[in-house]
Parts: C-alpha cells; sequence; structure tokens
C-alpha cells in the first residue's frame, strides 16, 4: 500500500469513531500478555483522532509514566505513525541505528531504546492506531520472529476493538435517525377499529405508529432500537403526540386507544402530555413486553392519569403480569393477547382459559378485549362465551386516520 493510500485512510477512521475510545479489560489483558512474553516495560495501544493527533488508549506497564489513557498529542510527535507512514521500521533494537528518532523529541524525553509496533488496521483496511511495545533500553536480541508474536497479539486486539465500534457506530446511526424522525415529526399513525362483538358496530380505535420504512421494518423494531440506545422514552412520547393529533379527526362517541410502556408512565412524562391535552375520550393501553419491576411505582403513576383516560392492559395471557398485579392496577380493560384468540373455536383449552378471563374481568369490574380476531368462527364463540369487544382483520385492518374515520362515520 503506498503513502498516498495511508494518508487517506486516517479521515475514513475519524468518521466512524465513536467520541470515547473503545473501553475494554480483554485490551489490557493482551497487553499484558504481550509485554511479560516480550519482556518488555511498556505496552500500549493508541488510536488515531481528530485534529491530526494520537491518543493513547491502553497502556500497561510497573513504571510511573508520564502520560496513561487519554494522552494526546500530535500523531507527527510519535514512532507510531512514522512507522505506519514507512519511515520507520516495526522493529527498532537502538533508536541510534536511525538517523530519523534523533529529531523526535519523545526518543529522549521517554526515553526510548528497543522499540517494537505495528499499526492497527480494521478489516476493511482502514488505519485505527497502533501497537506497541518498548523498553527504555536498546536490546539487540529482538527479533523479526518477535515482531510477528506483537503482530498475533495486535490482531487480538483488533477483533475486540472492531467489535466495540461495530456498537458505537451502530448506536450513531440509529440515534442519528431516531433524532430526524423526532425533528420531522415524520412518525404516522394509522388506526385499527375495535368493535362490539354483539353488535359488530365500531365502538373505538386503537392508534398505531408507522414509520417512513414501514415496507422494510415493522415499528417493534424502531421502539426496540430506541429503547436499546436510551431513547425508547422520546419515541414513545412522540408516538402519543401524533395519536393525541389525529383525536379532533375521531367522531363524538368513539374513544382512542394509544399504547404506553410502564417505563414511559412510571417516568410522568406522559401525565404531563395527557394534562396537556385535557380529558378526552381516551383509552392508555399498558403494554408489557418486559419485566415490570416495581408495581407499587406503577399503580401510583396511573392514578393520575386515571383523570384523563381509563386504562387497559394490553397482552393478557402472554404477558408478564400476574392477576394479582391486574387487580392492584384496577384496569378499566384487559386486551386478551392474540395467542388466546387464535382458532378458539377449535381449540377447548382456549375456551376453557378465555371464559374464566370474563369471569375474571366481570369479578373486577373491566371490559374484556379480545385481539387478534380473524374469522367469523373465533368471533362467534367470542360471543358466546361473553367478550364484550373484538379487534382484528375480521373486522378491519389498520388504516390511515382519515380512512379510519369514514369507516367510523359509515358504521
Amino acid at each position: 500500500m503506498d503513502m498516498s493510500q495511508h494518508r487517506t485512510l486516517v479521515p475514513a477512521v475519524a468518521s466512524k469513531l465513536a467520541a470515547e475510545p473503545v473501553q475494554t479489560a480483554s485490551i489490557d489483558r493482551i497487553l499484558r500478555a504481550v509485554r511479560e512474553h516480550l519482556g518488555t516495560e511498556i505496552a500500549f495501544v493508541s488510536r488515531y483522532v481528530e485534529n491530526n493527533e494520537k491518543e493513547l488508549t491502553h497502556v500497561d506497564s510497573d513504571l510511573d509514566l508520564p502520560m496513561g489513557p487519554g494522552f494526546r498529542d500530535p500523531r507527527e510527535n510519535s514512532y507510531c505513525w512514522h512507522i505506519a507512514e514507512g519511515r520507520l521500521p516495526e522493529l527498532i533494537q537502538d533508536p541510534a541505528d536511525h538517523p530519523f528518532t534523533a529529531t523526535m523529541a519523545i526518543t529522549d524525553f521517554l526515553p526510548v531504546g528497543c522499540h517494537l509496533n505495528t499499526p492497527l488496521r480494521l478489516s476493511d483496511g482502514t488505519l485505527y492506531g497502533s501497537f506497541c511495545c518498548l523498553s527504555r533500553n536498546p536490546d539487540r536480541t529482538m527479533t523479526e520472529r518477535d515482531v510477528g508474536v506483537l503482530r498475533a497479539f495486535a490482531a487480538l486486539a483488533v477483533e475486540q476493538i472492531e467489535s466495540n465500534l461495530d456498537h458505537d457506530y451502530r448506536f450513531q446511526r440509529i440515534d442519528k435517525r431516531i433524532t430526524k424522525l423526532i425533528g420531522d415529526r415524520a412518525m404516522q399513525i394509522h388506526q385499527q377499529p375495535i368493535h362490539s362483538i354483539k353488535t359488530g358496530k365500531p365502538v373505538g380505535v386503537e392508534c398505531l405508529a408507522r414509520f417512513p420504512d414501514a415496507m422494510m421494518r415493522g415499528p417493534d423494531k424502531w421502539f426496540e432500537e430506541a429503547a436499546e440506545i436510551g431513547r425508547g422514552l422520546e419515541l414513545e412520547l412522540l408516538a402519543v403526540e401524533c395519536a393525541l393529533d389525529s383525536l379532533k379527526h375521531v367522531p363524538s362517541g368513539f374513544y382512542v386507544s394509544v399504547n404506553a410502556s410502564p417505563e414511559t408512565i412510571i417516568s410522568g412524562a406522559l401525565h404531563q402530555v395527557l394534562e396537556r391535552a385535557g380529558k378526552k375520550n381516551l383509552v392508555v393501553e399498558v403494554t408489557e413486553h418486559q419485566q415490570v419491576d416495581d408495581y407499587p411505582a406503577l399503580k401510583k403513576a396511573l392514578k393520575p392519569i386515571s383523570k384523563y383516560a381509563r386504562i387497559a392492559i394490553d397482552d393478557v395471557g402472554s404477558g408478564y403480569a400476574g392477576l394479582r398485579h391486574l387487580v392492584d392496577l384496577a384496569p378499566d380493560m384487559l386486551k386478551l393477547d392474540m395467542a388466546l384468540t387464535r382458532d378458539i373455536h377449535q381449540d377447548l383449552a382456549r375456551c376453557a382459559l378465555v371464559g374464566a378471563m370474563v369471569r375474571f374481568a366481570e369479578a373486577i369490574g373491566s371490559k374484556l378485549i379480545a385481539e387478534g380476531v380473524e374469522h367469523a368462527e373465533e368471533a362467534e364463540v367470542l360471543k358466546k362465551l361473553g367478550v364484550e369487544y373484538g379487534q382484528g382483520f375480521y373486522y378491519a385492518k389498520p388504516m390511515p386516520v382519515a380512512d379510519a374515520v369514514k369507516y367510523l362515520k359509515k358504521g
């Protein structure tokens, strides 16, 4: 690889690196192992960063050194950079053998004696930094074979670095995508009608978030990624706000349901949004896709929310909530998970369980909604069991708000 290629690789790294260097104990262990194997006094990993600087990310030594992890200086001041550029060899038994080293302050400052170094390159060839072992005194016993050992340990370090870089780069891409979505308010709301099983007429709608790449990825992927990088609350609140914006189009007499996770409810942010919106014909569906660690806190947070909306528990029958918790939360509605609804007309066990849930809902004063109703036979069995409301493709698919409004008016 020629020198022009070397010089164009570093800016490519700078655009991919996270603001913080890769931190992993594995690299510390690798440095200790190679230093002890080669018998050198110092081992370190560095990376090339913005402003043409080199930063130490990991240092292993028993010496009291004047620099440690986080230390930065111009890359031209280091042996590492000039080795990567081909001006110095990877093995330097004695700096006095190479006149160029006499021009570098670090030679006398440290001082540098024996020096072994190999550039760290990522799998795409990008120059990341350097992997180095050195001592303060020259050592004529070091050979190219020792450099081979250094390269082998450096390859292990690159695996760790690249794994972390991929994670950080992915984090950045997700963060950028969510920032743009929120800034542009590019989320759309679709509504799926909910029907009275007895009459077949619509009684309300559930608001469902839809994203610009809906043809390639489902909304669950967006919410999972947002939660992964700590922005789940922001994305959920955007969905609620967009859902509330659609309220003005929904005819009177129909309720509107919005989804919220326990984390968002406990944060208090949802209460503030609903408070600004004022009292409307709303239902908040509590989604439980993860274990709730603090039900008392959830119950406390739901109390002020109940002034502005009825409370529904989603996915009953497949989530984490036990019957005792359902009682404690005192929901106005229970939504049966579609796993209980699917093929219920062919399954006595599902019939028995849903029948028990009907009696349970009556006992605690809740309404029961069956999700995932796709066939007339399912709806008929649910009607006989006493389930009041149904939602699913049998009745209507999710649709844009304008279409949902027409559907409700027609119904």
